[in-house]
């Protein structure tokens, strides 16, 4: 150990030390200079702004440049086809000559997108999930129906369509929405001949009240009572009646007939 000791501190040993470490540093600063003049560091021809040409300026500019390029497209709304919209390496970045330059252009054809469900949806509702299918609202109507701004049909080229159905994306579909009112008016039903339970039922189902019951002859079986006449009653001049109207009947007993009552 004492040895050691004494041999650290001799002059020999440090000039081996200062010697090493001398060998290292030049060999990282020739290998640093040696890449830097392989890869001809700083030099290089800039690459020209292309994003907002046409693809064909776009080619024609990089030719002359000596530059490569690649081409991927892809479809994006409210963009004029043809138009460069990404470029890699950035406009003005220094790159070696024959770099392959990537351009992303907007193509001219739309993929087709599927119709969402938009069933029960309102019409905000409607227009967020439009949008996220990349499908645009067109017109507007109203149809008399109880919910305010729900959806009852959609519409492309004048005709209603069904979920699923494939649309170019970017399409303006229309929306057919209800008013909140409800109908106004609805149609007569045809009573006569129905037995009364029938009768009853179709008059409820028509939104109409049922009015007075008027017992024609005498009843003697009151699962077998017909109707034999309704007020009001369907007309080639009178089809429709308002909403929650009272209908009148006037039953009697027997079999059902195809024969109209006689008034």
């Amino acid at each position: 150990m004492n040895k050691l000791r004494a041999y650290l501190k001799t002059k020999s040993f440090r000039n081996n030390i200062l010697g090493a470490i001398g060998a290292v540093v030049a060999v990282l600063l020739i290998a640093y200079l040696s890449l830097g003049y392989y890869t001809r560091h700083g030099e290089g021809a800039p690459v020209p702004q292309l994003k907002g040409m046409q693809v064909s300026r776009a080619m024609s500019l990089l030719d002359q440049q000596g530059f490569k390029y690649q081409i991927d497209s892809v479809y994006v709304l409210d963009q004029a086809p043809g138009t460069v919209i990404e470029q890699d390496p950035d406009a003005g970045t220094n790159v070696k000559e024959n770099r392959t330059v990537y351009l992303t252009v907007v193509t001219q054809l739309a993929p087709n997108v599927q119709l969402p469900d938009l069933e029960q949806s309102t019409y905000r509702e409607a227009v967020a999930t439009l949008s996220n299918f990349g499908l645009k609202v067109g017109d507007t109507t109203y149809k008399a129906d109880i919910a305010r701004d729900r959806i009852l049909a959609v519409m492309f080229g004048g005709q209603p369509i069904k979920t699923g159905t494939k649309l170019p994306k970017g399409s303006k579909v229309d929306l057919v929405l209800g008013d909140g009112k409800g109908a106004s008016e609805v149609e007569i039903p045809e009573l006569v001949n129905l037995d009364l339970d029938a009768a009853k039922f179709a008059i409820h189902g028509a939104g109409l009240v049922l009015g007075t019951i008027m017992y024609q002859g005498t009843i003697t079986d009151s699962t077998n009572v017909i109707v034999v006449a309704q007020t009001p009653m369907r007309a080639d001049s009178t089809s429709k009646t308002s909403i929650g109207t009272r209908i009148n009947l006037t039953v009697s007993q027997g079999k059902k007939t195809d024969e109209q009552p006689q008034h």
